[in-house]
């Protein structure tokens, strides 16, 4: 398998366990702590973030991307941020539209912003400015 396709399913498998703890902690906060979902969902994306930068720096893109810990930390909390604003306006509008239970709203805007995020992490975050 190719070196783009080994990074895909990594890249896939962070965020797949990352969105797990993301949904997880959220279920556990809203279910046992009765916190609403939108403030759970903050705590969610907290500790998601921790499982997802390290996963991506240290296996999905390799600590030898060219780029510092330091400054793919803050490229990170860059786009993960604007991520998580885009994923808390999509979470409301759906809890406000009704029809779907909470975490299966969540579910959809964990899975609908997960391309965009594995584009934006190999074009920029992880990857060295091009020599010129």
């Amino acid at each position: 398998m190719s070196k783009d396709r080994w990074q895909g399913v990594r890249f896939i498998a962070v965020g797949t366990t990352a969105a797990a703890v993301h949904w997880g902690v959220v279920r556990l906060t809203v279910e046992s702590m009765e916190v609403a979902p939108l403030v759970a969902n903050v705590a969610g994306w907290m500790i998601a973030f921790v499982v997802s930068f390290s996963g991506h720096r240290f296996w999905t893109f390799g600590a030898t991307t060219g780029v510092g810990t330091g400054q793919s930390l803050w490229r990170f909390v860059l786009v993960s941020g604007t991520g998580f604003a885009v994923n808390e306006v999509c979470y409301a509008a759906l809890l406000r539209a009704g029809g779907l239970r909470y975490d299966l709203a969540l579910g959809v805007v964990l899975v609908g912003l997960a391309v965009a995020t594995f584009v934006v992490s190999r074009l920029w975050v992880f990857r060295a400015a091009s020599p010129g």
